[in-house]
């Protein structure tokens, strides 16, 4: 404890020393990095040195080498070459996804197809046999059944022709509110998949294709969905201020009623608050955290959609989730853990949520200097969905985890990145 106490201090003072060398108030790092002030006195401090994403960020503004704050290498930023960077992005996301599934090649190309299918222009030419729209209906419930399920290969080969099946049936369909709504839900699945392969670029795209048909729609719970993803993606960026407004401001909009509502409804409208409260405490505001939570446990007490095969997983279950989430962005990693622990005893049918509550709670004993108990909870959320284990957040995480382990006392903490294709 000491020696982790130490090393805290040790890498306050490397953040406080290079931000005093170029003259900067706390408060100008902060807007940077996009959280309070706090966050930044508190690192300098010594306090919440533990959490490497807030690291990484303080690294990159301030120009501080990784592994002088005990963090992985990773490669330096290039030029802004618009063309090559997005040959760059186009590459990784191939390679992500080829990473996840048998055969790459056959991969390689429903990535190819996915780009295509956001881009503009007509859709592909009409099959002989188009899809009814209940037919399309239980196409759009198979991919949200993909996503929970963490099969992010299979998803990625059938949104494609999917979306391009539904960007067809609305051009001529006489039920067109009810086809914009299911390609909405297309449109906001693939940003979520995007989204958890490292791909913000695109992701942006989608979002834009996810909240026009959201808005063309008319149906609050399909424009409650969009601004979610749309919340997701402005977070990602550090526009946290901007995501935090945006949920409250459209759900002011359909807050109330809860026991009138049906459950479509409070599904969306509580997962979009559950997105306020990831914004909410990665920038660090505590008040605004605890209120989208507060507000989304009251619409948990009318609705439970529990189940991988829900069109939207809500319930009080994943409010609790997001709470063990949001205490470990806060840097509260005992609290984490504390909410963490009758969680890791409960049946939690969605292997999306299971990993991600083994996850955060390896990102807790990571701050917490508990690098062993970590490596336990990661292999854990292994055993829950192998293919979220490998998406890029976490191999960085395990690639951060393993830096610090100077000693190599876990060693199979390492062993465990290189299956994961960690560079040492």
């Amino acid at each position: 404890m000491a020696d982790a106490q130490g090393q805290a201090r040790r890498v306050g003072r490397i953040i406080r020393q290079a931000r005093l060398s170029q003259k900067r108030s706390q408060a100008q790092v902060a807007a940077v990095i996009g959280y309070h002030q706090s966050k930044v006195s508190r690192l300098e401090n010594g306090r919440g040195t533990e959490d490497t994403r807030v690291l990484r960020e303080v690294a990159r503004a301030l120009d501080i080498p990784p592994h002088e704050l005990g963090l992985a290498a990773v490669p330096a930023p290039h030029a802004p070459d618009y063309e090559t960077e997005d040959m760059h992005r186009r590459t990784f996301l191939v390679t992500s996804i080829a990473s996840l599934a048998t055969p790459p090649t056959t991969t390689s190309v429903a990535y190819q197809d996915l780009v295509r299918a956001l881009l503009p222009g007509p859709p592909a030419a009409a099959t002989p046999d188009e899809a009814s729209v209940a037919e399309l209906g239980g196409r759009v419930a198979d991919i949200r059944r993909l996503f929970y399920t963490c099969e992010y290969a299979e998803l990625g080969r059938t949104l494609p022709p999917l979306l391009a099946a539904l960007r067809r049936a609305a051009e001529d369909s006489p039920d067109a509110q009810t086809i914009t709504g299911l390609l909405a839900t297309a449109y906001q699945t693939s940003v979520s998949l995007l989204l958890k392969l490292g791909d913000i670029g695109h992701a942006w795209m989608a979002v834009g294709r996810a909240m026009a048909e959201g808005e063309r729609c008319g149906d609050p719970v399909v424009l409650a969905s969009s601004v979610r993803v749309h919340a997701h993606v402005l977070a990602r960026e550090k526009h946290t201020t901007q995501a935090v407004t945006l949920v409250r401001h459209t759900a002011e909009q359909l807050m109330g009623s809860y026991d009138r509502r049906r459950p479509r409804y409070l599904a969306a409208l509580g997962l979009m608050l559950l997105r306020g409260v990831t914004a909410a405490s990665t920038a660090g505001d505590r008040a605004a955290t605890q209120d989208f939570l507060t507000e989304a446990k009251s619409i948990a007490r009318y609705v439970s959609l529990d189940r991988p095969d829900t069109w939207a997983n809500f319930s009080s279950t994943n409010v609790e989730l997001h709470a063990v989430s949001a205490a470990v962005s806060l840097g509260d990693a005992g609290v984490a853990l504390e909410t963490a622990r009758p969680l890791m005893r409960r049946p939690i049918p969605v292997p999306e949520r299971r990993a991600a509550l083994w996850v955060d709670a390896a990102r807790a004993y990571s701050q917490q200097g508990r690098l062993a108990d970590g490596y336990r909870a990661l292999r854990v959320a292994e055993g829950c969905a192998a293919q979220d284990i490998r998406r890029p957040a976490v191999r960085e995480l395990v690639a951060d985890m393993a830096a610090r382990d100077h000693r190599r006392a876990v060693p199979e903490l390492h062993h465990f990145g290189r299956q994961l294709g960690v560079p040492e």
